[in-house]
């Protein structure tokens, strides 16, 4: 099964709520201190993941924003 890149950033997302619930719990320490090691490691993970994802796309500068495109003529 292949991850995509939105795997990661969920999983990253996940465990930073994890984290949150957790300290605000009021869990032992070392709970809150494994969580937030796991996900530093993940977050990492995610980036080099992220970075090297062969996602391709024909937009450009040019073209700005996808929801809000701007006329060429009115672009400075």
């Amino acid at each position: 099964m292949k991850f995509t890149a939105y795997t990661y950033i969920g999983l990253s997302t996940f465990l930073l709520f994890l984290f949150l619930i957790i300290s605000a719990m009021n869990f032992s320490f070392g709970w809150i201190f494994y969580t937030s090691i796991i996900g530093q490691i993940v977050i990492v993970f995610m980036v080099y993941k992220v970075l090297i994802d062969k996602y391709k796309t024909n937009k450009t500068f040019k073209d700005l924003y996808e929801d809000c495109p701007i006329r060429e003529e009115n672009y400075r």
